[in-house]
């Protein structure tokens, strides 16, 4: 996490960002998510000494309250862009969240906190869509709302790879379905990819789901220089998704950033610099984007699939 607060301390952007106090989380708005037998329970391993989930999620004696203050920072910017205080916000915290289903904790994950964020704002009659670009499947999001026809989750990540799930014929269930759009990518795929994949389904399948808020599962781990995936992104490209996931919310004051994924820290710093400055009107490019790869093949046939003939929703 240093390495993305370092990056919104440049000297470049850092005069026009506000650091917002953040609060707890309180049960109450857990359980809107999660299992209450499953938060009591990572409560009490937390309390009696920690111990792990799984072979990836381990917990300390300070993990819980630290996913306590990482869920409410969440909410405390929804509320701060709710209140005026901004036109965009950025979650940096750990743990991240985009793994934890209702009932288990996984992939470092223990509270989901964009999920936390999305049932407080569906909750006061919102529709959220939210945008999920890390690497991994956002498997526990896709748990949460795999029903709620208010919620849209649109997933892009790499396949295969952890944790396995994310297939193109996962779309909800209920009155839900057609509400989750996974467009899984090969290992390889590169920053055109992305964004023919973005303009051509993401963008008109958002649209069309005319959302009252966007919320953004930005992992970091797709980058080339990451050592959990096989992905060819660059900063650049991070720049370039920012600015179009951003461009989905009605109205300024709308789009909330909540960082995921990323294990290479100078490839974190760099990219969560091009994705702030984004997210204030600028340019700022580390490193160019990317092209090349894999995956754009998949592109006519994804949007045949979700936007010429999708399933209600």
């Amino acid at each position: 996490m240093a390495a993305a607060v370092a990056a919104l301390r440049a000297p470049e952007i850092a005069e026009a960002l506000e650091w917002l106090p953040v609060r707890t989380a309180s049960r109450s708005e857990l359980v809107t998510v999660h299992d209450p037998a499953y938060l009591d329970g990572i409560a009490a391993m937390a309390a009696s000494g920690g111990g792990a989930l799984d072979p990836d999620t381990v917990l300390s004696t300070g993990s819980w309250d630290t996913a306590l203050i990482t869920a409410g920072a969440g909410l405390s910017a929804v509320e701060a862009l709710q209140a005026g205080r901004g036109d965009a916000a950025f979650v940096v915290g750990r743990p991240p969240g985009h793994h934890a289903e209702r009932d288990r904790g996984m992939g470092f994950c223990l509270v989901n906190n964009i999920a936390v964020a999305a049932a407080a704002l569906r909750a006061r009659g919102e529709r959220v869509a939210i945008v999920d670009w890390d690497v991994h499947h956002g498997n526990g999001t896709q748990d949460v709302f795999w029903t709620d026809p208010n919620v849209l989750f649109v997933s892009v990540h790499q396949s295969p790879l952890y944790p396995g799930t994310g297939g193109w014929d996962e779309r909800g269930g209920g009155v839900g379905l057609g509400t989750t759009i996974n467009l899984p990518l090969p290992p390889g795929a590169a920053g055109d990819a992305y964004l023919a994949l973005f303009d051509e389904v993401v963008v008109p399948a958002v649209e069309r789901f005319a959302p009252t808020w966007v919320l953004v599962s930005a992992g970091y781990d797709a980058h080339r220089a990451d050592p959990l995936a096989q992905m060819e992104l660059t900063s650049g490209d991070y720049a370039d998704l920012t600015r179009r996931s951003a461009a989905l919310a009605p109205q300024a004051g709308r789009v909330v950033l909540f960082l995921e994924g990323g294990y290479d820290l100078v490839a974190l710093r760099d990219s969560v610099f091009a994705s702030a400055s984004a997210l204030l009107g600028g340019n700022a490019r580390p490193e160019p984007g990317s092209s090349g790869g894999t995956g754009r093949e998949r592109v006519p046939a994804y949007r045949e699939l979700f936007i010429d003939e999708p399933l209600p929703g």
